[in-house]
Parts: structure tokens; C-alpha cells; sequence
């Protein structure tokens, strides 16, 4: 589909309410927008979501939480961190 829309004052851009009801953009709604040189393409939060979930999604382990991996990495790098202090801390002591 294509739409008009008119620059206002500001660089306010004007959505037709046609377009905005398609993609149930309300007032204060945040849109993105992406501007290849030539062109550009908006889109709500909303849409920018799904599609970064689908660009991810094939990387995605049924069954595996990359958030308790990330928690279980940062908790080992920490345990080395405490015993690499420790051990400086007794060498410093010795």
C-alpha cells in the first residue's frame, strides 16, 4: 500500500489515520525508522521486535536459557577473579 504524508512544522511528519489504525500506532507511540541512502521504512516498537526476534529465532536452542548461561559464565568468572585475589593477596602476605 502506499500513503501521503506531509511534513509539518518542525520536520513533524503527519501519518494518515489510515496507516496508523493498520499498524496501531497511538499518540506517543514510538516508531523506528531505517534510511538506506535512498529510501526509508518506519515501523512501530512493536514490529522492530518481532523482526529482531525473527532474525534470532534460528539461533535459538530449544530447551537452553542463554540467560542462565550468561549468569552461570559471570559467576565463574568471578569465582577466578576472588581466587586469582586470594592467591595475590597471599603471596602479598607471605
Amino acid at each position: 500500500m502506499t500513503f501521503h504524508a506531509k511534513i509539518i512544522a518542525g520536520g513533524k511528519i503527519s501519518l494518515p489515520a489510515e496507516l496508523r489504525r493498520a499498524l496501531d500506532l497511538k499518540d506517543g507511540d514510538t516508531i523506528t525508522i531505517e534510511h538506506d541512502g535512498v529510501s526509508f521504512t518506519g515501523m512501530s516498537h512493536e514490529q522492530r521486535i518481532k523482526r529482531l526476534q525473527a532474525q534470532f529465532a534460528p539461533y535459538v536452542v530449544p530447551g537452553v536459557s542463554v540467560v542462565d548461561e550468561l549468569i552461570a559464565d559471570r559467576r565463574a568468572e568471578a569465582a577466578r577473579d576472588d581466587a586469582d585475589y586470594a592467591g595475590q593477596a597471599a603471596k602479598r602476605l607471605a
